[in-house]
Parts: structure tokens; sequence; C-alpha cells
């Protein structure tokens, strides 16, 4: 709430973003979270997972939108369509709805969607904007996001080939594509689709295009839905969807030909640190459930309560600082963006990545230890919560990939630290030497009081 907001920070959250973060909280508390349950409920069983959406959902939107929590994620400054927030103010607010299911969709802030709208308000002309970002930006329709393949190691995207051929005035599309997060809702009406257009470039970078697909297209075929750790996140679903001789107007074509790295990354960037945002809020709920947990009077093991017990405390501990010093991270990453735009905030965007969600794992864990079987079963949301933030050190690039990138560009400060330290050392010397002093080392003094006692044999 905005009385917890972290003093480093405090000064650069306005008035109406405090207040408005008081009302996502308790939004959240009260509203979503006890939700939660019924989305489940009303998601049914079997294929009817997969034939509507819970009527929880559309509740929660209206009480949303008559609060004013409405698309709150399109940064101010960046965006015409923006409701006036900044990256920061809505990290903030973020945080509340990473603790609940539901919350993110019932405020329109639930990916894909959220970077799709960002791609459209970014990228798209005026038809395609009036065409599927407003009904996003509505809440009529959902999307999905379709990058990853399975013959290919996507992580480089320069391997992605889905083809995409210009015959006259269409674009025809052959290929796959698989974890196509929202394919599976029966409101998805649209996919942002990523393929290759000229793969003959000399510049990989410039080989790939992002066009945009009406999901009920002839020659798209839904093969499955992948589960995450045995969850199928229903209705949303991650399909693996096929593509053959899918066609499209050439007005599907998103900011030209060649310009998908770019739209890409315009993309990426903001998604990782909006996840990173949600997934402080599910470490904090994580943690409370913990704290519940450990002073829970039943539970008594070998006679004391478990808080009472030797390791347990500093599980707490660590908890708390590992989720507060990671949200300076992600603070810090969100300021950088508001103040120089997502592409300078390149370096602290895969800082968040990378910690926040492996923070969050140790955390959940340390919480499904505490209750032991219960917390591996459906009646904590702890399990659920792990198998979501586990994916996220795959989704939108692997942690392993952004570690490298991180690692080169630290390494080239090598060559200019190695001048400073040796001319340190130097200078070191110097000041010796005009001194007339010898650094003495350790054990010296031993060596003479042998050689002095081997004099007098």
């Amino acid at each position: 709430m905005a009385d917890k907001i972290p003093t480093i920070c405090s000064n650069r959250v306005s008035d109406r973003a405090k207040k408005t973060l008081d009302i996502v909280a308790k939004f959240v508390q009260e509203e979503c979270i006890p939700a939660d349950a019924v989305f489940d409920a009303q998601t049914g069983a079997g294929d009817a997972r997969w034939e509507g959406h819970p009527q929880i959902i559309e509740e929660l939107k209206l009480k949303a939108q008559s609060l004013g929590l409405w698309n709150m994620f399109l940064p101010k400054g960046h965006y015409k369509e923006s409701p006036g927030y900044t990256t920061l103010e809505y990290g903030l607010m973020a945080e509340w709805m990473g603790r609940s299911r539901t919350a993110s969709e019932a405020c329109n802030c639930a990916a894909p969607d959220t970077g799709n709208m960002e791609v459209l308000a970014k990228y798209g002309n005026d038809a395609q904007k009036a065409q599927w970002l407003r009904p996003l930006m509505e809440g009529k329709v959902r999307s999905a996001f379709l990058m990853t393949e399975p013959q290919v190691a996507s992580s480089d995207a320069r391997n992605i080939e889905l083809n995409i051929t210009r015959e006259g005035n269409e674009y025809v599309l052959n290929g796959q594509k698989w974890w196509s997060s929202g394919a599976g809702d029966p409101r998805c009406a649209i996919y942002i689709v990523m393929g290759k257009t000229d793969g003959n470039n000399k510049d990989p970078y410039r080989q790939q295009s992002v066009v945009l697909v009406p999901a009920g297209t002839p020659g798209i075929t839904v093969n499955r839905m992948l589960n995450v750790y045995g969850f199928d996140d229903a209705p949303h679903g991650h399909g693996h969807v096929s593509f053959v001789n899918v066609r499209v107007p050439v007005s599907s074509m998103v900011l030209g030909e060649g310009r998908g790295f770019e739209i890409i990354q315009g993309r990426l960037g903001p998604g990782r640190i909006h996840h990173a945002m949600r997934t402080i809020g599910a470490a904090e709920r994580a943690l409370d459930w913990m704290l519940m947990r450990i002073n829970d009077p039943q539970k008594t093991p070998f006679g004391k309560k478990l808080r009472e017990h030797g390791v347990i405390m500093e599980w707490v501990a660590r908890s708390r600082i590992e989720i507060d010093a990671s949200r300076m991270l992600v603070l810090n990453a969100a300021i950088t963006m508001d103040e120089q735009g997502p592409k300078a905030a390149l370096s602290q965007i895969a800082e968040a990545k990378v910690m926040v969600p492996s923070m969050a794992l140790t955390v959940i864990d340390r919480a499904v230890q505490a209750f032991g079987g219960a917390g591996v079963s459906q009646d904590t949301p702890l399990a659920y919560m792990w198998a979501n933030v586990r994916t996220l050190r795959l989704a939108d690039g692997p942690d392993e990939v952004h570690l490298a990138q991180m690692g080169r560009n630290e390494n080239k400060r090598g060559e200019a630290v190695t001048k400073q330290i040796q001319w340190q050392k130097a200078k070191s010397e110097q000041l010796l030497k005009e001194r007339n002093l010898t650094q003495v080392q350790p054990g010296t003094r031993i060596q003479h009081r042998i050689n002095k006692a081997g004099s007098k044999l």
C-alpha cells in the first residue's frame, strides 16, 4: 500500500498513483484473491476447460473498471493511450496484482495482452490500432504471442524459421509455433506472429518480420495445449500451433519487412520487467503463507511450534532480505525505463529478469517445505505459484542468454580495470621508494630468527 512504498523512490510516486495503489491493494486482497477459487471451479473439467472462460473474470472486470483500475501498464510519456502512470508506479501496483491469479486480467493488465498492446500502440498504424488495439484495450478480446518454435533453438531468435512469403497483396505463412500463450482462450482474436521474410539478407537481424494474424484464419491448426509442470493454465493455455498456407493481407505487416527484431526487443523489455514486478508480489504472498503456517498452534512437531525450530526463523529473515533486495533491482529498472526509455534500461531489465524469479522460487520453496505435503498439493497456492514462476526462467529468453550477454558487457571493462590496477600498483611502489620504505611480508622475521640461530651452532 502507499504507506509501504520504499523510501528510496517515494518522492517519484504521485499522489494520484498512491491513491490508486491503495485501491489496487484493497481490490486484490478483498476481491481477487477470494475469487481465485471461484475461477478454478468455473473453469470446469476436460474439454470444457477450453470452451469458455470463468464468469467471475467478467464480474471482476466490471468492478475494476468502476474503481478506475484499467490498463495501468502503458507508461506515462511513452504512449498517448497511457492512463498516466509511470513504469515505477505501475510496478508497485503490479506487485499486488501478482499475488492473485485473477487480478491482472481483471484490470486488463495480463500477459500476453499487455505486450501485444504495447506492440500495437508503439508500432501499429492507425488501421491496425482501430482493428485490434481498441478492442484489446477495452477488454473485449484477448490475444496470443507466437515466437518460439519446437524444431529450433528459439533462445537464439535468429533461428526462427516460420516462413512468410509475399504473393501479390497477401502474405502466406507456413510453419509451426509452440508456447503460444493465450492461444487456448476462446476470446483470443488475434495472433502476433514472428517469422522469416528474407532468409537471404546478409544481416541476420533483418530477416525476421512480425505480422498480425486473426485467430480464425483458414490453415491454422491448434494441435494441443502444453502443460506446465502438470498445470494446463486453462482457458489461457500455451498452444502448439501449425500454419499451412495461411493467408493474410499485406496490411497485416507491422512496421515493415525486416523490422521483427526491432519490434520484439521493444516488446520483450517491458514484458520482462512486468513479469518481475508481479513475481515480487508472488514471493510476498508465499512469505505470508509461510508465516501463517509456522504460527499455526495446531502444528507442533516434537512439541514445539514450527517457528521455534532451528532454521525456520532464518528462512523468514532471508526471505525478507531477498524480496526487498530484488524489489530494489526492479524499481531501479523501472526508474531507468521512465527516465531513459526501455532500450537504455536493457542491462537493468536483464538483471531483474534473472534475479527475481530465482529469488521467488527460493522463497516459495521454503514455504512449501514449511507446509510439508500440503505445500505440494492443491490445498495451498504454492505449487501453482512455483510452476508459474519457474517458467519465467525460460520465458522471454532463458537466464543463460541474459547472463552471457551481461557477462560479455561487464567483461568489456577488463582492459581498462587492468590498466587502472597496474597503475595503482606502480604508484604504490613509487610512494614507498620516495619515503625509503619497504613492505614487510609476514613470516620474514621467522626466517631471520632461524638464520641467526644457525649461525651460533
